[in-house]
């Protein structure tokens, strides 16, 4: 029998099932269906103001909107953060159509196409520039539009974030500036007439080891003053990444964001001359929006093969790329799932739950350890609310999207 990760806080059981925010599962899934992405808005307001009163009071939050772009989640988010940032254009239709300043939002990512700068400066976007190339299209287009185009410049740095799912930043990458190059490309571009908005440094995403982010920010600091000093500019915004990460896999504890906002408090307190202006802020994804929310998928058949039960669902890989093994992982390790329909109740059985798909890795939870489970009773595979139906193939096979709702808390 396999562990199964750990179950976020934030739900309870009500009636021997699994309540989000104060709703049935089986309720959630009579109304809306199933398969079901539920996001709950409590959870994410009560995340954002631990984050805020963690962090020192100079620091801006902004929410990577690739973890999750569902339109009502983001138009939550906008009342709660300080800052968006996108990575395409249709990210940026995105947020505009939930009515979100483009004053307030950064775009980085490398291949950005000419369509998507010009909208960008149009709106009043920050450029985040991926290469040297890529800031004279910039420029140009700019001139091409009579918009002064607002550009900071994204930072490969000479270091990475340990112990990080997903290494950002370090020796060659498509991401990023190098950061010998970068003081030469900010002094030609400040000097064609842009609006400097400085540097973004983003090393890497997904750790939970609070000592290995500490030790990144403070490099990340140094890093920026010396860039700073050497294009011979005050830098007026410094976004120092994210990579705070969350709790899938057994074993798997919760990132100390008391000691990291400690540590950064004690940095911003002895920050050289040259960054006593900056703005200093974060980009978060998965860290305030994966635990709220819970991917609801219904058993449609329970079967026997060599021994071993099956709990084939009407969900899958589809909508949870992440959760069946196949985004990224090297060694597969079950999410937190449960029987939700039996939400507490003792274990029973070694199952695996299976998707619909004709495909072996269509596989949510293997071999892990549950109450009895029948046709009709629903399963609930937690941290389902970052990179979740926006980030799988929902098209494979034509399976088609599942339903997403965003519910306020039951008072």
């Amino acid at each position: 029998m396999k562990p199964l990760g750990p179950i976020p806080a934030g739900f309870s059981a009500i009636d021997g099932e699994l309540a989000i925010a104060g709703r049935k599962a089986s309720a959630l899934a009579a109304e809306h269906g199933t398969p079901l992405f539920v996001y709950d808005a409590g959870l994410l307001t009560a995340r954002v103001g631990a984050l805020r009163a963690a962090m020192p009071a100079r620091l801006a939050l902004h929410y990577a909107v690739k973890a999750n772009p569902f339109g009502p989640l983001l138009a939550h988010m906008a009342g709660l953060v300080d800052g968006f940032d996108i990575a395409s254009g249709g990210e940026l239709e995105i947020v505009c159509t939930a009515q979100i300043d483009p004053v307030r939002v950064s775009f980085a990512g490398p291949g950005k196409r000419d369509a998507e700068l010009a909208a960008a400066i149009a709106a009043g976007v920050t450029l985040n520039l991926e290469s040297a190339r890529e800031a004279e299209r910039a420029l140009e287009i700019g001139g091409k539009l009579g918009v002064t185009p607002r550009l900071a410049i994204r930072v490969n740095p000479d270091f990475d974030l340990k112990g990080s799912g997903m290494k950002m930043g370090g020796g060659a990458k498509q991401f990023g500036i190098d950061a010998a190059k970068v003081p030469e490309l900010a002094r030609r571009i400040i000097a064609a007439g842009c609006e400097w908005r400085g540097f973004h440094i983003f090393a890497g995403s997904q750790a939970l080891d609070a000592a290995a982010i500490i030790d990144t920010q403070a490099q990340t600091l140094d890093l920026a003053a010396r860039l700073a000093e050497e294009t011979g500019a005050a830098l007026p915004k410094c976004n120092l990444g994210g990579g705070f990460g969350i709790p899938y896999f057994p074993g798997d504890v919760p990132v100390d964001i008391a000691a990291i906002g400690a540590a950064l408090g004690e940095r911003f307190a002895v920050l050289p001359d040259v960054l006593a202006g900056t703005a200093f802020c974060i980009e978060l994804g998965r860290y305030l929006v994966g635990e709220a929310g819970v991917y609801l998928t219904r058993i449609v058949d329970r079967k026997e093969s060599h021994g071993e039960i099956f709990l084939v669902t009407d969900g899958g890989l589809h909508h949870q790329l992440a959760a069946s093994g196949n985004f990224g992982t090297v060694v597969r390790r079950n999410y937190p799932s449960a029987i939700a329909t039996r939400f507490g109740a003792a274990v029973e059985e070694e199952a695996s739950v299976v998707g619909c798909l004709c495909t072996p890795l269509d596989r949510l939870a293997d071999k892990g350890g549950f109450p009895r489970a029948d046709e009709g009773d629903l399963v609930a595979v937690f941290c389902a609310g970052a990179y979740g139906a926006s980030a799988s193939p929902m098209l494979f096979l034509g399976q088609g999207p599942a339903t997403e709702i965003l519910i306020q808390p039951i008072h």
